[in-house]
């Protein structure tokens, strides 16, 4: 029988998987570089309010899978974080708002309307697809594995700070109030991230446990990426 990996091992494992973020899609790479016309970067921000949708429901999942009162506790705040807490309080970093808000803002910075972005009429078949099994993925798995495949947010913190100073070099068209988003959330994954990093950790202590993490973030990754396949091939068509 295999032996599980130590903690030092299996987080280095975990953090391995960091190639296959999808910072380094093509796709985002032209994203970072200037090289999207404005109808691109409308289509990318059109279609990650898919993503951004799916998110509550995936950690109500987790919640609902989860036996540990201590983990849902500790996990429960992301459903206000998102979807806003409805009382004005600002601690979530979106006055109340939430990410949901935040990103409706992005969306108008950059040229689309709040009703286009909210019936989703430009959602790519292949980020419904990629979306939609990622939420399933989480209903459906163990809490520990809809955990893992949160870990993407060990890669993201950086990623975005670097989007927006490359967004406000080579797209200075973009109303500067719709970085709100990135300014609120940035702090707040590599918080996420940390704590995330130590439930895994913590609750993943076979060998079997450890592999089914590991193989939950690859999933995720493949998810972020298949996302960003459709967009490309969508892209001016």
């Amino acid at each position: 029988m295999a032996r599980p990996l130590s903690r030092e091992r299996f987080a280095a494992r975990l953090h391995d998987l960091r190639g296959r973020y999808w910072d380094t899609h093509p796709f985002h790479l032209r994203l970072h570089s200037g090289g999207c016309t404005p109808p691109e970067l409308r289509r990318w921000v059109a279609n990650r309010w898919y993503y951004q949708l799916c998110l509550t429901r995936k950690n109500a999942a987790i919640i609902a899978n989860c036996p540990l009162p201590e983990v849902r506790r500790s996990w429960a705040g992301r459903l206000g974080y998102q979807d806003g807490t409805g009382d004005g309080d600002a601690t979530s970093g979106g006055g109340g708002e939430g990410g949901l808000a935040d990103w409706l803002v992005l969306a108008e910075a950059v040229g689309l309307n709040r009703a286009e972005v909210l019936d989703e009429r430009h959602v790519a078949r292949g980020v419904r697809f990629a979306v939609d099994g990622y939420l399933h993925f989480c209903q459906t798995r163990p809490w520990t594995e809809g955990v893992a495949a949160a870990l993407t947010e060990m890669f993201s913190p950086d990623h975005m700070a670097d989007r927006v100073t490359a967004w406000r070099e080579h797209y200075r068209w973009i109303d500067p109030a719709g970085y709100a988003y990135f300014e609120h959330r940035i702090p707040v994954a590599r918080a996420d991230s940390a704590r995330t990093l130590e439930l895994v950790l913590d609750h993943c202590v076979t060998e079997a446990q450890q592999q089914a993490a590991v193989d939950a973030l690859a999933f995720k990754c493949e998810v972020l990426r298949a996302m960003l396949d459709a967009v490309d091939y969508g892209a001016d068509r």
